[in-house]
């Protein structure tokens, strides 16, 4: 019995005879409801081709002009905890999956997910956007719209 996706459009990409269009999957988790929805979507176009899963996930920081580095809202084990996570998620349903764990400084995140997805050749970018309309995206500078303006290849933006 062939696997059927939540995601209609992921359904639609499975053409019989035809090579796997997505062999390497890099997604971009944070602790969201649309980080779930990503990595599920990752998951779903894994199966789809047989490909694998790239897990990365960032923790942001700020930089002080006088003090340097700022706290870290988030802990380590926090971060490794939602990677680990989200790694078994991969493994459970049969996709073979790899878990990253960054610190990157804030406002540089898209460019971190993009040249992650350049070193590990991925073939799509799959990350969640809290949807925001497109002039608050444009105001408080959106890391789904920072990724889609930076890549050169397919960015898949779930909401």
């Amino acid at each position: 019995m062939e696997r059927k996706s939540n995601f209609p459009f992921i359904n639609r990409l499975s053409v019989k005879g035809q090579d796997p269009m997505y062999d390497r999957i890099l997604v971009a988790v944070d602790h969201s409801e649309m980080s779930d929805r990503a990595l599920l979507a990752a998951r779903d176009l894994a199966l789809l081709s047989k490909g694998e899963v790239w897990v990365l996930h960032l923790r942001e920081r700020e930089m002080g002009a006088k003090t340097g580095v700022l706290a870290i809202d988030e802990t380590t084990e926090d971060a490794n905890a939602k990677v680990a996570a989200s790694v078994e998620v991969l493994t459970q349903a049969g996709v073979k999956a790899h878990g990253e764990v960054r610190n990157t400084i804030f406002g540089y995140a898209a460019r971190e997910i993009v040249n992650d997805a350049i070193e590990v050749d991925a073939d799509i970018i799959v990350m969640g956007s809290r949807g925001r309309g497109d002039i608050a995206g444009l105001l408080l500078g959106s890391t789904a719209h920072k990724v889609i303006h930076l890549s050169d290849r397919p960015v898949l933006v779930v909401r």
